[in-house]
């Protein structure tokens, strides 16, 4: 298919209507900028949209400065909840938190296995992005350390930081940690750790779920925390990275350290020893080193077992050179292993090569101290190639069964065989050529010495290393000096190119003298002669890597245009955005499908690895779903969905970006070096892909063949910020990169009409590329320049303001605007003409492609050099001199250019461009320049008629307000301030205001001024507010101004359109007493139609308070507990309102999934759109999801009256209450730059002007009210603004999440408040050492607005010693609030009461509310009738009309009429807007040392009385509950079935003497033990024995309190909240060594199994299975007896199993009772119980021995004991024979 080269829009077939696009933007070509990320940039025009057409030139890329390697500030906050299922007995456990080298130890949890922490910790760093992701988070558990032992590792669990940062909101909230033995691989799970983990960025919000109580029992498995995707059970695996060799390692010797070493030695080595290094998931593999070597042979591999998928995005490889003194990294690489694997079901596991891997870093000249050493560590972007290096990567999963595996995780080194020299790929030559078209811009600081350029590729071109090649290839000696380089000869055997076997490359333009442009840059003479380059090198032929990826980024290039071009279209209101998204699609579609078509070729060629044929598989798949999706998606393109659909598309170019990223590298990136003086000034990198030539259009790099803009930079760290802002030089180069045998027509794409001029080299060598270019052809322009304006700039000078002018550029000349003083929005309205400008090539190829312009912005300052503002390009329109000036081309519209700083954007600028070119009739047939008659500004040029815009008159209406929180301004304080206002040159000043101090505001609230605008709201000029302190004498200061950019909010557009829309027809609400939790409220607001007659009513379950018992008896409905007021108070309202929160935000999720699935669900459909509509079912699946997350043992939940708890600032819900008052921020003092982190534009802020504008069209029917007050025009109905006196009520409720303070990772937090000259320190109430501190307190404030008008709120961290610190603090605006019409001063509770927990706080009653929002919005009503009506203007509303007072009396009352109506006031006509409930709101509190951080949240809310109204009655009281006193006695019967441990010394028998511990709160200092059932045979144990166990406790949230001293140096003591769990274990007691443990049971007091009637039914199910058992709570059911099992982890199989069952009876009494009827512990008096009845022989194990004789000698072995004793008797007989024998011999002998 033959592409067209002129690619305008595409004609959009079969769309609805003929794709017609406005003619002005059929053939612009500006050119797109490539901002900081190429997914965020909008453009700014939309002729920068129809990027270049023509085929010469390439896009120019305007990313300024590397973005990477710039230190950052983040922040790790980790919480350790909790950690379950512990493999292990009774142990100890303490969970260690590590980041990096930083490691946090929780407190430590004696004797259990289910530790509760909640512990909370936080790691600060400032380190650049990659080095902060690379970093492993490890969570482990250790068991028994102190100081003495460090303890036994668990298990661990680890991740890198980057997962994290990627997940959704940045974080993992309530996820469970799987723990697993690094030293043990086929052991399986060791248990599991709870946590949150957050990573947060500078600037970057975290929507923490609110904390509701942790009572939904958690599903662990389905809570792992693992990103989306990743499988739960994850496998063991082993990576193999196989490193063979490297080549091209850079000199690193100095000839000094040559020459040392040779007088020392005697000896001139390679002076490097390099080895690889290889860091993956926290571990350290090392390859031998290999001494004294360029060319190292490693053929080792390095083995890792790590968990599969592993937690950890990349590894990184780095050769290092190994020496005892400077051990330096030469490169540095990173494998992604998201790049090299899939995981899709088609997917592979990571898989690389044999492939190579090029390194870049710092450049290859070597120096003992190298200034861009980090480069090679990889931070930054590389500036010189470094080495290339042979790895291949293979993963392979574990079967743990297997015996053969061994099972530690440490990383192991092994030997590998060599590997093939064709392995990667058969060796070609490659041919790269460049010419140097233009050389410009270059910075003056680089002097004037002779500056050359040199180009290198890989390890080629570079002078330093003359004479490394390849081993492989035959060597050649000596090359000749730093011009030519030695090579090699290549037995090629192409047809011409046999001869060229002498070929020197040619790396280095000659140097010349650089001329003087202006007084910021030189540029380089070339005119007609343009310097050449040229480079043979040799690579492994893997080119088919490459084209495939270029034929990605092609489609992906275009999407980004497309996608560009329709947001540029939406943005600037142009007609039929979604005919360009369909064309959009179209093409993708079309790319998709050629791309299927070229992919499938060369697959035989060699070097292919297994990663090549995977990944061709998976770009197949994918790129086709992409064009399979595209084609269905433009069907459904349709007006009103084209944001959802370009959503989508931006998602496909995401995709497509991440297909086109080759892992594998080949052919290495090319880099362009400008020399002055031997020295290497700056650089620029060309990736190789993208000067790739092939013979298939679609497999071109974007830059191939075509002449591109490219800007050189400073390498390293001092590129960053304003130094690497500056050009260093602009070149315009043609680069060509191919195989030798391609190279016929690698001059094709130059411009045309040169010469080649070569090196002679003699007759016999014909072909030899030239060193030069000779241009025959010139053509002669005019280019007329026409700057309008700009907006947004930076702000440059210590005023906050800059002294703008525009420098221009095109081809060797420059040009200068005027300078305007004092302004961030100048506008010059001027022509700049630059005369007889000389391009080169021939005309036809100039008029669809001239070079660009480059604008930059400066300010001008009286001394010292102009500070660079920012700086964008554009292109020219061109018109030839045979063409007709006139539309639909000429003449050209201004458009608007975005302008950048460094990677940021630093305002827009308006202009337009027109390059003319001079015919042989010289100027005259040039269009004449016609400016506007009425201007004469002498030498200064105005834009001409044609382009400048049309104007009309408008008048703009300011309403003066008052000016706040106004800084000193030179050490002097602002005392008479007053307002300019500016806008397109005419303006109004406000009335002076006399004392600030006294009185803020203006005395004249409204003035207006006429001014002529463009019609085009788009072209605006920005509207300037300054404000300027007088002085005496006449002197004024400027204290701060604020340029309003977009004056279209501010337009005032006639309100009759929007009067007839309301019926007169009434409509009746109708609105029951009780209505429903907020969340639900979806099924009662219906939306009425504004001509429908309708009556709504909103029914509830229960009408009457008395009806409720009789309703709910039914069948086995639970039955509704009946609400005790009494025990009823702000908290139970609060806890309620919460819950309501989280299932709305969790059915809010549910909603998002939804859509999400049904959008998928459509493009995979097709037609989505045209299925009808489904009714919304958003208030049942609430509903239905509320009852399947209650307990099936919870009884309903009662009926509470809530409040509304938001997530967030009230401002953010309400609009910033700029209703009708709007606040601007003033601004001073230099803008921030990035590298200078500390200014901020916070910092810049020096107060406030509250205020508001209205501009309209002059006209004489603009409609007028009767009551109108001319004196205020538009500003109607707005109160004074005479001072007001005003009662500020604050209540704190809690803090959570709180940054620590103290060394210990907690902090004693409290609360001080300031508002005005009142400030509280409420020190004395510290919490101790808590981070989520419950405060619960109300403070009272009197203040004057608008004097104090900004409360602080700030928490800061008691010290014992020193001074406290502040943890952070929110400012709340309360003039705003006070003032609003959303009525912010007194939140409008849901039910009106007056008595009880939900008393009417607000001195107003709703009925006189009422009556005063229907006044001020002359509204008709309210009317009350008869049956509990109320009319207000056509609106009806019903409700009951009785209300009870304390004695429960009845009286009639309007009241809940009237609440009912505002809780409906944004459904009023004309005057409705929604009024703020009552509320909580949580506001971030943040440091001002530390910018864009939350330190913490605080929930609070603010109440406002004005003192001349009616005194609001008492506070309410919020205080903290106190915790209820219980008792829990706990009878421990028997036990039976307990596993029996010991042995029988004689008799073998098994036994045990059993005893039972518990414990009820977190440690087990109030551990209590029964006494001890000796020689239990059978498993069976009497004890009757009681334990009491008094604690404290939280009935709201389910939680045990408990004071106590940290250690012996606490000072005070902390509260810790806790579980009630109740810890039983069975032991089994011994009199010598430790007792053994042999089973344990925790139950949790809310919700445990049922206990068992008899032993025989407990089973181990009741533990395992506690899921599907019957849960009881004792604080419902008061007293349970029953049978629990003991169960404990088998050793072998980790396994739970049964080793025993206790009986016990539990009693549950509160401290009232238990004083009441006392017991005592033990067996002990009062109300003892029984002595158990054991048998004898249990008391007396003394004598358990004798016994155990007696058994064995008279039963077991009675036979066995008679033949012993005869054959004894026997032997002493014989023994006393063989004695007395000889002496009675002798006797009888002798006779005697």
């Amino acid at each position: 298919m033959k592409r067209s080269k002129h690619r305008g829009q595409k004609e959009d077939k079969g769309g609805d209507e003929p794709a017609i696009l406005e003619t002005e933007n059929m053939d612009r070509n500006g050119m797109l900028m490539g901002g900081p990320d190429p997914d965020t940039i909008s453009l700014a025009s939309v002729t920068a949209v129809t990027t270049n057409v023509s085929n010469k030139r390439s896009k120019p890329d305007i990313k300024m400065e590397p973005s990477s390697g710039r230190p950052m500030d983040y922040q790790v906050s980790v919480t350790v909840i909790e950690a379950r299922q512990l493999v292990g007995l009774n142990m100890d456990p303490m969970v260690c938190v590590e980041i990096g080298e930083e490691k946090k130890y929780t407190s430590m949890k004696e004797s259990t296995n289910c530790p509760y922490y909640n512990e909370y910790f936080v790691f600060d760093f400032h380190i650049p992005p990659d080095v902060m992701f690379d970093k492993i988070l490890k969570v482990s558990v250790i068991h028994s350390k102190n100081l003495l032992r460090s303890g036994t590792l668990v298990g661990s669990f680890k991740m890198d930081v980057g997962t994290v940062y990627f997940q959704p909101e940045h974080q993992f909230y309530h996820k469970w940690a799987l723990l697993s033995d690094p030293d043990d691989i086929t052991a399986g799970c060791k248990g599991y750790v709870k946590c949150d983990i957050a990573v947060v960025a500078k600037g970057d919000t975290i929507k923490t779920p609110h904390k509701a109580n942790e009572s939904e029992d958690d599903d662990i498995e389905g809570n792992l925390l693992l990103p989306e995707g990743v499988p739960a059970e994850r496998q063991w695996a082993r990576y193999y990275l196989k490193i063979y060799r490297a080549e091209g390692l850079p000199r690193m010797n100095t000839s000094i350290m040559a020459n040392v070493k040779k007088a020392f030695i005697g000896e001139n080595k390679d002076l490097v020893d390099p080895y690889v290094q290889v860091l993956f998931a926290g571990q350290k593999g090392k390859t031998s080193v290999q001494k004294s070597c360029y060319e190292p042979i490693w053929n080792e591999q390095i083995v890792f077992t790590e968990m599969f998928p592993p937690l950890c995005k990349r590894m990184k490889i780095q050769i290092r050179d190994s020496d005892k003194v400077n051990d330096v990294a030469m490169g540095t690489h990173f494998l992604d292993l998201k790049k090299i694997s899939n995981d899709g079901d088609k997917g592979f596991l990571p898989t690389m090569g044999p492939a190579w891997v090029n390194m870049y870093g710092s450049t290859r000249t070597y120096t003992l101290m190298d200034e861009y050493q980090e480069l090679n560590e990889g931070l930054g972007e590389g500036v010189s190639f470094r080495a290339r290096l042979l790895i291949s990567l293979g993963v392979e999963i574990l079967d743990p069964t297997s015996p053969d595996i061994t099972s530690s995780t440490e990383v192991q080194v092994e030997g590998v065989p060599n590997i093939s020299e064709t392995a990667t790929g058969k060796v070609e030559d490659f041919f790269l050529f460049g010419s140097f078209l233009e050389a410009t811009m270059i910075d003056r600081k680089i002097g004037d010495k002779p500056i050359s350029f040199e180009v290198t590729i890989g390890y080629y071109g570079n002078e330093n290393d003359g004479v490394i090649q390849p081993k492989t290839k035959g060597k050649k000696g000596g090359g000749d000096g730093a011009e030519e380089e030695t090579e090699l000869i290549h037995n090629s055997s192409e047809e011409e190119m046999d001869d060229d076997g002498d070929l020197t490359s040619v790396s280095t333009t000659p140097p010349m003298k650089p001329v003087i442009t202006d007084r910021n840059y030189f540029h380089l003479p070339y005119f007609e002669r343009k310097p050449c380059i040229y480079i043979k090198s040799w690579w492994q032929d893997q080119r088919r890597r490459l084209y495939n990826s270029n034929i990605i980024d092609n489609i992906a290039n275009k999407l980004e245009d497309g996608l560009n071009d329709v947001q540029e279209i939406i943005k600037t209101e142009k007609t039929y955005p979604e005919r360009r998204l369909r064309g959009v699609l179209e093409e993708l579609s079309q790319g998709c499908s050629q791309f299927i078509a070229l992919a499938n070729k060369d697959h035989n060629q060699s070097g292919r690895t297994k990663l090549d044929r995977e990944r061709l598989k998976l770009c197949l798949s994918e790129v086709e779903a992409i064009g399979q999706q595209a084609k269905t998606m433009r069907t459904q393109v349709k007006k009103s969905t084209v944001r959802d659909k370009l959503k989508l598309a931006q998602n496909f170019h995401t995709k497509l970006r991440f297909l086109a990223d080759e892992p594998q590298h080949s052919v290495p990136d090319v880099f362009i070096w400008m020399i002055s003086n031997g020295k290497r000034i700056a650089y620029a990198r060309v990736p190789s892909k993208d000067i790739l030539y092939s013979g298939v259009d679609e497999e071109r790099g974007k830059d191939c063949g075509k002449v591109k803009t490219i800007f050189l930079r400073i390498p390293g760290k001092k590129g960053f910020g304003p130094a690497g802002w500056t050009v260093q030089s602009k070149l315009e180069i043609y680069l060509w990169l191919g195989l030798n045998r391609q190279r016929k027509d690698y001059l094709s794409g130059l411009p045309n009409g040169f010469e080649e001029n070569k090196l002679s080299k003699g007759p016999g060598m014909p072909c030899s590329p030239p060193i030069s270019l000779t241009y025959m052809m010139k053509q002669i322009f005019q280019l007329r320049v026409h700057m309008y304006q700009a907006r947004s700039l930076f702000a440059a000078d210590n005023t906050g303001l800059s002294d703008p002018f525009a420098r221009v550029f095109f081809s060797t000349q420059t040009q200068v605007t005027e300078v305007l003083a004092e302004t961030l929005c100048p506008t010059w309205d001027q022509l700049l003409v630059f005369e007889n400008v000389e391009l080169f090539g021939e005309a036809y190829e100039l008029r669809d492609d001239p070079p660009i312009i480059v604008i930059e912005l400066y300010d001008q300052d009286t001394v010292g050099k102009a500070d660079f503002m920012g700086r964008t390009f554009a292109k020219p329109l061109v018109k030839m001199a045979d063409e007709h000036y006139g539309p639909p081309r000429f003449p050209p519209q201004l458009e608007y250019y975005q302008v950048y700083r460094g990677n940021g954007a630093a305002g827009e600028m308006l202009a337009a461009f027109e390059l003319l070119q001079i015919g042989p009739n010289g100027k005259a047939d040039l269009p004449p320049i016609d400016g506007p008659t009425d201007m004469d500004r002498g030498p200064i040029l105005p834009v001409p008629l044609g382009i400048r815009p049309v104007l009309s008159k408008y008048r703009i209406e300011v309403l003066f307000w008052g000016l706040r929180d106004l800084k000193r301004v030179n050490l002097a304080q602002v005392d008479r301030p007053r307002v300019d206002i500016e806008c397109a040159g005419k303006g109004v000043q406000s009335a002076l205001i006399p004392n600030y101090k006294k009185n803020p505001n203006f005395s004249t609230l409204v003035k207006w001024f006429e001014v002529d605008l463009p019609e085009n709201e788009l072209l605006h000029p920005p509207l300037n507010i300054r404000v300027v302190d007088c002085r005496a004498f006449g002197r004024y200061t400027l204290v701060g101004s604020n340029a309003v950019t977009s004056l279209r909010k501010f337009i005032y557009r006639g309100s009759d359109k929007q009067a007839n829309n309301w019926s007169t027809t009434e409509e009746i609400i109708v609105v029951s007493m009780e209505t429903e939790p907020a969340f639900k409220k979806m099924d009662t607001v219906v939306k009425l139609d504004s001509c429908s007659e309708a009556v709504i009513k909103v029914e509830d379950d229960d009408k009457d308070e008395k009806g409720k018992k009789k309703k709910r008896k039914k069948g086995d409905e639970p039955e509704e507990e009946e609400l005790d007021e009494s025990m009823l108070d702000w908290w139970s309202k609060y806890f309620a309102s919460i819950e309501t929160l989280t299932e709305a935000l969790r059915a809010q999720e549910a909603a998002l999934s939804d859509s999400e699935e049904k959008e998928d669900m459509d493009i995979a459909d097709g037609g989505g759109d045209d299925a009808p509509a489904k009714p919304p079912k958003r208030g049942k699946g609430k509903k239905d999801k509320k009852r399947a997350a209650v307990d099936p043992f919870e009884k309903k939940k009662p009926k509470l009256d809530e409040l509304k708890v938001y997530p967030k600032e009230l401002e953010s819900e309400f609009d910033n209450f700029e209703d009708w008052l709007h606040t601007f921020y003033l601004f001073r003092g230099k803008g921030g730059d990035d590298d200078d982190q500390n200014v901020t534009d916070e910092d810049r802020i020096v107060g406030k002007f509250k205020g508001s504008l209205s501009m309209y069209k002059v006209s004489d029917d603009l409609p007028r009210d009767m009551s109108f007050d001319s004196n205020l025009g538009m500003f109607q109905n707005i109160p004074n603004n005479d001072p007001v006196n005003v009662l500020v009520r604050i209540y704190v409720v809690r803090a959570t999440d709180l940054h620590p303070a103290d060394i210990n990772g907690k902090a004693d937090p409290y609360i001080a408040i300031k508002l005005g000259k009142t400030e509280i320190k409420d020190k004395e109430n510290y919490i101790s050492k808590q981070l989520n501190p419950l405060f619960g307190k109300s403070f009272d404030v009197e203040a004057t607005f608008p004097m104090d008008s900004t409360l602080t709120v700030s928490i800061y961290d008691w010290d014992l010693v020193g001074t406290d610190d502040l943890i952070g603090e929110t400012k709340v605006d309360l003039e705003n609030r006070f003032y609003s019409k959303h009525r912010a001063t007194c939140g409008i509770s849901c039910n009106y009461a007056i008595h009880g927990y939900n008393v009417w706080r607000d001195p107003m009653k709703p009925t006189q509310i009422l009556a005063k929002l229907c006044k001020d919005g002359k509204l008709d009503g309210p009317h009350y009738g008869p049956g509990g009506r109320v009319k207000v203007e056509n609106r009806v509303f019903m409700a009951p009309t009785e209300i009870e007072d304390e004695n429960g009396l009845k009286k009639q009352t309007d009241e809940h009429l009237a609440l009912t109506v505002l809780r409906h006031w944004d459904g009023i006509p004309k005057a409705g807007c929604k009024l703020v409930p009552e509320h909580v709101e949580t506001r971030p509190l943040l440091h001002p040392d530390k910018p864009g951080i939350e330190q913490g949240r605080i929930e609070m809310w603010v109440d406002l009385f004005p003192k001349d109204k009616t005194a609001p009655g008492p506070a309410l009281d919020i205080s903290p509950r106190k915790p209820k006193k219980f008792e829990l006695r706990v009878i421990i019967w028997n036990t039976d079935e307990v596993v029996l441990e010991d042995d029988d010394i004689f008799t073998g028998e098994k036994s045990s003497d059993i005893f039972v511990r518990g414990w009820l709160k977190g440690q087990q200092e109030d551990k209590q033990d029964t006494d001890v059932h000796y020689h239990s045979i059978t498993g069976e144990g009497n004890f009757n024995w009681r334990f009491i166990y008094p604690f404290d406790y939280l009935v709201a949230e389910e939680k045990i309190v408990i004071s106590k001293k940290e250690s012996m140096f606490a000072w005070d003591e902390t509260e810790y909240k806790i579980p009630p769990r109740l810890n039983l274990q069975v032991w089994d007691a011994d009199h010598f060594s430790a007792d053994d443990f042999l089973g344990a049971i925790e139950l949790d007091l809310n919700r445990f199994p049922r206990g068992a009637k008899t032993a025989k039914q407990c089973t181990i199910e009741m533990v395992t299975n506690e899921a599907e058992m019957p849960l009881v709570s004792i604080f419902k059911q008061k007293r349970i007896k029953g049978w629990w099992p003991f169960v404990a982890r088998n050793e072998e199989d980790d396994e739970f199993e049964l080793t025993g069952k206790v009986e016990a009876e539990l009693h549950l009494l509160t401290g009232e009772e238990a004083e009441k009827s006392p017991a005592g512990d033990g067996r002990n008096e009062p109300d003892p119980l029984e002595k158990p009845n054991r048998p004898d022989v249990a008391l007396l194990w003394f004598l358990i021995p004798l016994k155990a004789a007696k058994h064995l000698v008279c039963d077991q072995y009675r036979w066995l004991t008679i033949k012993i004793v005869t054959a004894l008797l026997l032997l002493a007989i014989l023994g006393l024979f063989l004695y007395n024998m000889p002496g009675y011999m002798v006797k009888k002998m002798l006779g005697a």
